[in-house]
């Protein structure tokens, strides 16, 4: 942990695009910069872009920086192991995917009541720490989405964990589902490392309703993202502060207020707190984007993307909205209601949200008139 060099880190879940593609030249740019200026943790997963976020990493960064340079994190993610005998291959595709020799950081992926049990049966804990003795993983740690108290039980049964990542942000710091506050409790109280995720909550901290927006504009400072990535890292034993950015001006902005990073002061506080209540009066589905839900899909659904032209819609109310859910998210047999209620988007995703009957008033909202 001592060669990590500030706590701000690169998070590759969601790397500029070209089509289906990770564009190259973009990230290669974003990369150099993000490393010249004093910065060099890096965090993936096999599952990222499915598998393109670590062939990029690749490509951008370990063939041509040496390995002293940056810091790397990758997971071990459920889908990708049935048995105990999967995990080692699995590991080892995962290390020549990413161009290294080992991993500074391997999560467990996204553990949380059903993955846990998945991950104990097939030993893959025991497996992630034999790694760790043999060299190929410096340090084990877990990702987490779930109850504080379900944690509480990883981290008893599990003392040897070293790290956890947690969803953290002024927005979950006291939701029930996602229980920020009293996760980052329970890792303080084991004396835990954290890692945090979705510090701007996939955007929907920087894309904030318009009273929300007035709000932070009226502190004469930084950008929506300063004040909530400053949040995050501005709690004891917060590591590293995880930023998924998407071009190269995104980490300019964010790497501005980093690189001399300071906590909130108190009269940011009070206007973090003013943003919280405007959130919670809107109602606002709680979805970050992440897309797990949208792999196992059977009808091809874009959940993440109807779910924010529902919240558009709800902060906005004008025609733009329905013009996005007919035109752009939607096609023939992909609307919400062609929803099948299999479950399978539920039982992946992170938030814990009843996606099933949320697609159902999606529905209600746009397709009133078909």
């Amino acid at each position: 942990m001592d060669r990590i060099r500030k706590n701000f880190g690169f998070g590759c879940m969601r790397l500029p695009m070209q089509g289906a593609d990770v564009d190259i030249q973009e990230t290669r740019r974003m990369v150099d910069v993000f490393l010249n200026a004093g910065f060099n943790y890096f965090d993936t997963a096999h599952g990222y872009l499915q598998g393109k976020s670590e062939t990029a990493l690749k490509e951008c960064l370990t063939s041509r920086y040496p390995r002293e340079r940056y810091v790397l994190t990758d997971k071990l993610t459920a889908d990708f192991f049935k048995t105990e005998a999967d995990i080692r291959p699995f590991f080892e595709s995962q290390l020549a995917a990413c161009g290294v020799d080992y991993f500074d950081f391997y999560l467990m992926h996204a553990q949380g009541t059903v993955n846990y049990d998945h991950f104990k049966a097939c030993r893959a804990y025991e497996t992630a720490f034999a790694l760790k003795a043999e060299g190929k993983v410096r340090h084990v740690g877990i990702s987490f989405h779930d109850r504080a108290e379900v944690l509480e039980k990883i981290l008893t049964e599990y003392p040897q964990i070293e790290v956890v990542q947690i969803q953290f942000n002024y927005v979950d710091y006291d939701d029930p589902a996602v229980q920020s506050r009293k996760c980052y409790e329970v890792c303080r109280k084991f004396n835990k490392p954290v890692l945090v995720m979705e510090p701007v909550k996939g955007g929907n901290l920087v894309n904030l309703p318009k009273e929300a927006r007035t709000v932070l504009d009226a502190l004469h400072g930084g950008s929506p993202a300063s004040y909530a990535i400053r949040f995050a890292a501005g709690f004891p034993g917060m590591m590293m502060v995880l930023s998924s950015m998407s071009n190269l001006q995104q980490m300019q902005d964010n790497l501005a207020f980093m690189q001399n990073f300071r906590p909130l002061g108190e009269t940011e506080l009070a206007a973090v707190q003013k943003v919280q209540e405007i959130f919670r009066s809107k109602h606002l589905i709680p979805c970050t984007s992440c897309r797990y839900c949208t792999d196992g899909c059977p009808k091809h659904l874009s959940i993440p993307d109807l779910f924010a032209t529902m919240n558009t819609k709800q902060l906005y109310h004008d025609w733009n909205a329905d013009y996005y859910y007919t035109e752009v998210h939607t096609a023939p047999g992909r609307k919400a209601s062609d929803c099948l209620k299999c479950g399978k988007c539920e039982k992946v995703c992170p938030q814990h949200l009843p996606i099933r009957k949320l697609l159902e008033k999606v529905a209600a909202e746009f397709e009133k008139e078909q």
